[in-house]
């Protein structure tokens, strides 16, 4: 499938572009569960995770400054990355870690759910779709946060980052939910804003749909040829339940 071929699902309760092609599609029974990355998915956090990154610095007097911007494009990779891709050095890592949990929830009101977001997941719910979460948080602070928002009851499994096991775009994380949830590889959807997310669920065999509204433009996630491209998290229930009208770009 080249970037030309990416479905791109309706917007609900939207007349389609006259110059976009209409094709038949039935309900899609092929999946039976829905993996969520966190941030920039289903939480924007990126002044949380901004904020908290900088005051866990200052508090390793690191004194240090980069461009929020080329910092929000990282957003999903491994801190050890982002630092040495940003150019930070001498970070004790353990020591950040420890900080930046401990600081995290300071700047928690700076993150908020998305749009439709609650809809979205009663909607795939009542479908009769697992639900996970797949993020590179540490699972105690995925779970937190999950708790913090009040999304624990929607979720079957939530995954966070875990010693000995890899993380995204490793596939191993979502095998590991697709083993948990007896659910085949091929009957999920993951559901990401970055390359990492897409190249996580590829090499685990899955379809893929990427969340052009978080921390990645529409265009950088073309590159990495996803099966589905939505525009906020509500459209995902026309990847999921498409109408005959659907659009394909």
């Amino acid at each position: 499938m080249n970037a030309a071929e990416v479905k791109i699902a309706p917007r609900q309760n939207s007349k389609t572009s006259n110059q976009q092609k209409k094709i038949q599609m039935g309900t899609n029974n092929q999946f039976k569960h829905v993996c969520f990355d966190l941030d920039g998915t289903i939480v924007n956090s990126y002044r949380t995770i901004y904020k908290t990154t900088i005051k866990a610095l200052e508090e390793l007097n690191i004194n240090t400054s980069f461009p929020e911007q080329e910092f929000q494009n990282m957003i999903g990779y491994h801190f050890i990355d982002i630092f040495e891709a940003l150019n930070i050095p001498n970070v004790d890592f353990e020591e950040f870690i420890e900080i930046y949990k401990k600081r995290y929830f300071d700047f928690i009101n700076e993150s908020s759910l998305y749009e439709g977001l609650n809809k979205t997941l009663i909607e795939i719910k009542n479908l009769g779709i697992k639900i996970s979460l797949l993020t590179t948080k540490g699972q105690e602070q995925a779970d937190k946060i999950i708790n913090h928002f009040n999304l624990r009851k929607y979720f079957d499994l939530v995954m966070g980052r875990r010693d000995g096991i890899a993380h995204k775009p490793s596939p191993e994380p979502l095998q590991i939910i697709c083993r948990k949830l007896k659910i085949e590889p091929g009957n999920s959807l993951m559901v990401g804003d970055t390359e990492l997310d897409i190249e996580c669920g590829k090499n685990a065999n899955a379809k893929t749909c990427a969340a052009c509204y978080g921390y990645r433009t529409e265009e950088q996630l073309k590159l990495n040829k996803p099966d589905y491209l939505i525009q906020s998290i509500e459209d995902l229930i026309c990847v999921l339940v498409p109408q005959k009208n659907s659009t394909l770009k």
